[in-house]
Formats: C-alpha cells, structure tokens, sequence
C-alpha cells in the first residue's frame, strides 16, 4: 500500500530537451530524502505540454532510475481517452506500479461521461488507476457518486482529490465500498489518497 511522501516530479528541460541526467540526479535525491513513491508526469512535469515520445521517455528514465526502490505511479492522464489508454499500456510494459490518470480536461464531460472514459481503460488495461480529481485544472469535477461508482471497477486502487474540499475525504469513505482504506498524504494540505487495500499491494 502506498503510504507516507509520494511527490510529484518536475520535468527538467535543458535546451529544448529532456534533461535526462538531471532528472535522474532529482529521482535519486528524492528517494534519497526518504520519499516513498514517485509521481512523473503528473500536473507538476506539465505532462500536457510533453509529446508523447517526451512523456514516455519521462516515465521510463524514473521507472530504471528507481530501480525498485520505491514505487513509481506513472501519470497517464489524457482529455484523449485512446491517448491515456497509450501511457497506460507503456506505463505497465515499462514497470510502473499504479497510473495516475486525471479527468479529462477541455472537454468538460459531465459525470457520466467521465465514468465512461475511466470504465473504458478499467477494460483495456489491468494497471492499478489512482483517479485524479483536480477540478481548478480540468473545469470538471469528479464528483463523490462517480468516485462511489468508480471504486467498484476492478482496478480502480485510489483517488487523489485536490478539490481543496475537505469534506471530500468522508464523502469517499462513506459513499466507497468498506474495503477502501484512507491514507492521509498531503500536499500543501490540499489533497488525500484514499486507497483501496485489495488493489494496493503494489510492489
């Protein structure tokens, strides 16, 4: 189960490029100060602006460089469902552990609509979903009775709500089914994981 320090990565560019020696260096000293998870190509490695051979390359240089040490949850997120579904597919080739997929963003669908793009890559690919649900970014906002809904999706393991509503957090852990654990990480006091312990036993 993930637990404790899990930090989103900056991308380091250096001259239009992927600094890839200083990314590595960044994913050693955060494993180094005692961090428990990484997070590449999240909303801080501005995933949104990588191409796709970017954003792979980003997830596969922290997937090595971790070498195991920690887990690395591989964003994956795309308002493209066939484009999420494509980091998915690299993500679990290349190792990761879960992917961190945000809802759909410009699009704005409504609640069901962000059911069907979930339910969609629950189908097509079996890697642990930590849903992401960050509504000052996407427009949209994953509300507590999708979240309900989400969590009985076989591979559905987490959410990370930066709703900045704090209620949020007994929303889903009434509203979830009891098997779903909540385990309290914050940043900049903003979000929560709430895990779901039969699809967090990750490596």
């Amino acid at each position: 189960m993930f637990s404790g320090s899990i930090p989103a990565l900056a991308t380091p560019f250096l001259d239009g490029s992927f600094a890839e020696d200083q990314f590595r260096a960044l994913v050693d000293w955060q494993i180094e100060q005692g961090s428990s998870a990484l997070v590449p190509c999240g909303t801080t490695g501005e995933a949104s602006t990588l191409s796709n051979a970017e954003h792979h390359r980003v997830i596969e240089v922290c997937i090595e460089q971790a070498a195991g040490r920690v887990p690395v949850i591989a964003g994956c997120g795309s308002n493209d469902t066939t484009n999420a579904l494509l980091h998915l597919n690299f993500s679990k080739k290349c190792g990761a552990a879960a992917g961190l997929v945000v809802a759909p963003y410009y699009n704005r669908p409504n609640q069901e609509g962000i059911y069907a793009h979930f339910e969609t890559l629950t189908k097509a690919n079996n890697l642990p979903l930590v849903l992401y649900n960050v509504p000052a970014r996407t427009v949209t906002d994953i509300l507590p009775e999708t979240v309900a809904a989400l969590s009985k999706l076989p591979s559905v393991a987490a959410i990370k709500d930066a709703s900045g509503e704090i209620d949020r957090v007994t929303d889903h852990r009434l509203a979830c089914a009891p098997d779903f654990c909540l385990s309290p990480v914050l940043m900049n006091c903003r979000w929560h994981l709430t895990l779901r312990a039969d699809r967090a036993a990750f490596r």
